[in-house]
C-alpha cells in the first residue's frame, strides 16, 4: 500500500505545473509561433521544462503506487507522457514544434482533467 496523502501532494504539484501550460500556450496559434520569435521560443522552453518535470513526477508516482494508480485512468497515455519527458530531457535541441503544439492543444486539457479527478477520488 502507498501513502495516499503523499501521492495527493505529488499530484497537486503536477496539476499546478500543468495548469501553467495553457497560459503559456495561449498566444501560440500555429506550430511556427513557437519558433518564429524569441517570445515563442521562450514559451516552448518553458512548456518543455514543465513537461519534463511532470513526466518525472508521474514516473515517481507510478513507482510509489506500484503501477496501481495510473492504470485506473486508461484514457491517458501515461507511457506517452513519460516518453515525452524522456525525449525532451535527452533529445536536447530536437524538439518538434508541431508535436509540442499538438500535445498542448490536444493532450494537456485531458491530462489536467484526469489529474484533478485523481486528486478528488484519492481525497
Amino acid at each position: 500500500m502507498y501513502d495516499t496523502q503523499l501521492v495527493i501532494e505529488r499530484l497537486t504539484s503536477v496539476l499546478e505545473a500543468l495548469e501553467r501550460i495553457p497560459r503559456r500556450f495561449a498566444e501560440i496559434k500555429t506550430p511556427s509561433d513557437f519558433t518564429d520569435t524569441d517570445a515563442g521560443i521562450d514559451r516552448m522552453d518553458a512548456i518543455c521544462m514543465i513537461l519534463i518535470a511532470v513526466g518525472e513526477e508521474l514516473k515517481a508516482i507510478d513507482r510509489k503506487t506500484e503501477s496501481s494508480l495510473l492504470s485506473r485512468y486508461p484514457e491517458v497515455n501515461w507511457r506517452g507522457i513519460i516518453g515525452v519527458r524522456d525525449f525532451l530531457a535527452h533529445g536536447y535541441f530536437q524538439v518538434n514544434a508541431e508535436q509540442l503544439f499538438g500535445i498542448c492543444r490536444d493532450d494537456i486539457p485531458e491530462l489536467i482533467r484526469t489529474v484533478r479527478q485523481m486528486i478528488e477520488e484519492l481525497s
